[in-house]
């Protein structure tokens, strides 16, 4: 699970900074401007033009697109995370909007200082084009999950891996979910009608797997709900 005071050379597996060796790390981090955002903040705002990257160092964001009018959730970024590279790198628009949930510690990299990091560097280019491709697979993986699973085992299957990724452990062995959810971004990420996803959390709620309050979720047994997401 994530740590939001994860420090530089401690990232979580995964991440884009706990991908690169720590001498890479240090040296990208130097290349920019430390920023502190307060919670509700836009980071990155869908359509505007891409000059920067931001690299996530403490605290979660979440990551938005408009449809319809509405803002629908993409997903969430932790510590050591990168946002707004598709932008830099192909510059183009910003095709999404990030927000700060909390408070959130980044370093901004100017678009030409990061492309000149990667010509350095050419192997955190790869990893750059590995973790977009990851992103991907993330995506198709849940447009899968929508033909071949109910609602409520999508919802097990997405809290689960929000839980893994921006999770605080509580001494009881429940994992409070550390970013704000509300119902309706439950449900635009695993494609289901508002009601549907009531219905989902009244389900897992009765099975004794989570309890919920205004916009906060605890898994209240991670192992069972990792069973029945997983179909056991």
């Amino acid at each position: 699970m994530a740590d939001d005071t994860t420090q530089p050379g401690g990232w979580a597996p995964g991440t884009f900074l706990g991908g690169l060796a720590p001498a890479a790390a240090d040296e990208l981090l130097r290349l920019g401007v430390p920023r502190r955002f307060t919670g509700g903040r836009t980071i990155l705002r869908e359509g505007a033009a891409a000059a920067q990257v931001v690299l996530i160092t403490a605290g979660f964001v979440k990551v938005t697109t408009a449809v319809d009018g509405f803002g629908t959730l993409l997903g969430i970024r932790v510590p050591g995370d990168v946002i707004g590279e598709i932008g830099a790198l192909t510059d183009s628009p910003r095709n999404a909007t990030a927000i700060a949930c909390g408070t959130v510690y980044a370093v901004t990299v100017a678009r030409a200082e990061f492309e000149a990091f990667l010509r350095r560097r050419p192997e955190v280019s790869q990893l750059v084009m590995a973790m977009i491709a990851r992103q991907l697979s993330w995506a198709n993986r849940r447009r899968g999950d929508f033909a071949a699973f109910p609602a409520h085992i999508r919802l097990a299957r997405l809290l689960t891996e929000v839980a893994e990724a921006c999770g605080r452990p509580g001494r009881d062995g429940s994992v409070e979910i550390a970013v704000p959810l509300s119902q309706p971004e439950l449900a635009a990420m695993i494609a289901i009608a508002r009601a549907t996803v009531q219905k989902a959390v009244h389900d897992l709620r009765e099975r004794g797997l989570i309890s919920t309050a205004y916009r906060r979720v605890t898994v209240l047994d991670p192992a069972g709900l990792r069973r029945l997401a997983d179909g056991v």
